[in-house]
C-alpha cells in the first residue's frame, strides 16, 4: 500500500471517529438523564425491595419477606391490583375507540372542524387539577348537572358517582378518557391523513361501502399508529396515580386505590420504603410482561 492510500485510509478512519463522537455527543445528555433518573432508581428500588427501611433507621435486609407479605397478608395490595386491572382494561379500549372515532370525524370536510379539534384537544393540555374539579362538579351526586338531567328524565335515585364504591371507578375512567382522548385523536388524525387517497378511490370504484373501505383501507393503514397508541395507553394507565390522588384519594374505602397509589401510601404515609419498592417492582414486572406480549403480537397485528 502506497503512502497516499495509507493517508487516505487514516483520514477516512479519523472522519468516521469524529462523526461517531458527534453522534454520541447528541445522545449523551439523554443517556445521562436515563442513567441518573431512571436506571439508578430502578436498581436501587430493586435492592431496597429486599430490605426493611423507614428512612430513619439503618436499612435491614429481610430477603423475600416483603413479597411474601404482599401476596399473602396485604389485602390492600390485592384490591389495588384488581382495581388497576379494572381501570386499565376499561380505559384503554374506550379511549382508543373514541379517539379513533373522533379522528375519523374530524378528518372530514366539516364546517368549524379546526375549532372542534381545539375544543376536544383542550382537556389534554389543561391542568389536571382544573379538569378534575370540573369533572367532579359535573358528577356531583347532590348538585351536579348530570344527576339533575337524570332526575328530570324520571330517574329518582341516580348514581352517587365518586361517592359510591360501585360508581367511583367508572367516574375516574370517564375523567381519564375525557382528559386523554384529544391527544390520541390528534395522533390518529395524523395517521389518517397519511393514508393515500388513491386507495379510497380504487376501493370506491370496486364498489366498497364505507365500512369496507375502513376495514380494508383505513384500518391496515393506521395499524402502526394503533399499536403505538395501544402501547402508550397500557403503560400510562398501569402507572396512573395523579387522577386518583386529586379526586378520590383511593376512596370511597379502597374502591379507586390502584397499585401506584398503594406504593405512594406505603412509602410516604406509612414510611415503609422497602415494602413500597417491592410493590413497585411487581408493577414494573407487570408492565414489562404486558409490553413484551404487545411487541410479540406486533408483527401479526401491524401492517407496514
Amino acid at each position: 500500500m502506497n503512502n497516499s492510500a495509507l493517508v487516505k485510509k487514516k483520514h477516512k478512519a479519523s472522519l468516521r471517529r469524529r462523526k461517531t463522537l458527534v453522534a454520541y455527543s447528541f445522545i449523551l445528555p439523554n443517556l445521562i438523564d436515563f442513567f441518573v433518573f431512571t436506571f439508578v432508581p430502578i436498581v436501587f428500588s430493586l435492592i431496597l425491595s429486599f430490605t426493611q427501611w423507614d428512612a430513619g433507621n439503618p436499612i435491614k435486609f429481610i430477603g423475600l419477606d416483603n413479597f411474601v407479605e404482599m401476596f399473602t397478608k396485604d389485602k390492600s395490595f390485592r384490591i389495588a391490583l384488581v382495581n388497576t386491572l379494572y381501570y386499565t382494561v376499561a380505559t384503554v379500549p374506550i379511549t382508543l375507540v373514541i379517539s379513533l372515532a373522533l379522528a375519523i370525524l374530524m378528518n372530514k370536510q366539516l364546517r368549524g372542524r379546526v375549532f372542534f379539534r381545539a375544543v376536544i384537544f383542550f382537556p389534554y393540555v389543561a391542568s389536571l387539577v382544573s379538569i378534575a374539579v370540573v369533572w367532579m362538579a359535573l358528577f356531583n351526586p347532590d348538585r351536579g348537572p348530570v344527576n339533575g338531567i337524570l332526575m328530570s328524565l324520571g330517574i329518582e335515585n341516580p348514581p352517587r358517582w365518586a361517592a359510591s364504591s360501585v360508581w367511583a371507578m367508572p367516574t375516574i375512567i370517564g375523567l381519564t378518557v375525557w382528559k386523554n382522548m384529544g391527544y390520541y385523536m390528534i395522533v390518529f388524525l395524523a395517521a389518517l391523513q397519511g393514508v393515500s387517497g388513491e386507495l379510497y378511490e380504487a376501493a370506491s370504484l370496486d364498489g366498497a361501502n364505507k365500512w369496507q373501505q375502513f376495514r380494508n383501507v383505513t384500518w391496515p393503514g393506521i395499524t402502526p399508529t394503533t399499536f403505538f397508541v395501544l402501547l402508550m395507553l397500557m403503560v400510562t394507565t398501569f402507572k396512573s396515580y395523579d387522577i386518583m390522588y386529586i379526586t378520590t384519594q383511593g376512596g370511597p374505602g379502597e374502591a379507586t386505590k390502584v397499585l401506584a397509589y398503594h406504593i405512594f401510601n406505603s412509602a410516604f404515609v406509612s414510611s415503609r420504603f422497602g415494602y413500597a419498592s417491592a410493590v413497585s417492582i411487581v408493577l414494573l414486572a407487570i408492565v414489562l410482561v404486558v409490553t413484551i406480549f404487545q411487541f410479540k403480537g406486533e408483527k401479526k397485528f401491524t401492517n407496514y
